[in-house]
């Protein structure tokens, strides 16, 4: 357990720098937290309704934003080890807030 938290805390530190200094850091944000409703969906027993996601993406993201999908495609991977290490009680705490953000967007009904 203890390397596993070394790693994620390396991988967290990477993916923070390792976009470089030209990254808009509004554009890295919107990638992490989005991710980290995305990768819930499933450990939260959640469906999301997709047309709702391109909405949200088309009112936070810039058009010409490139860096967007490869920060969240790593923002997904990190979301994704952390759930899986996650203790029960803290899921429950995660998936309750999840619901909440998800349904205050329109991911979910």
């Amino acid at each position: 357990m203890q390397y596993r938290h070394r790693l994620f805390v390396a991988l967290t530190f990477i993916m923070s720098f390792a976009t470089g200094s030209t990254m808009a850091l509004d554009s890295y944000d919107a990638a992490e937290q989005l991710a980290n409703v995305l990768a819930s969906e499933q450990i939260c027993n959640l469906t999301f309704d997709q047309d709702a996601i391109e909405a949200w993406i088309e009112a936070n993201v810039a058009a010409d934003d490139m860096e967007f999908s490869g920060n969240l495609t790593g923002s997904m991977s990190l979301s994704e080890y952390m759930l899986d290490e996650m203790p029960p009680s803290a899921q429950t705490a995660h998936c309750a807030q999840v619901r909440r953000v998800s349904k205050s967007f329109g991911f979910t009904k």
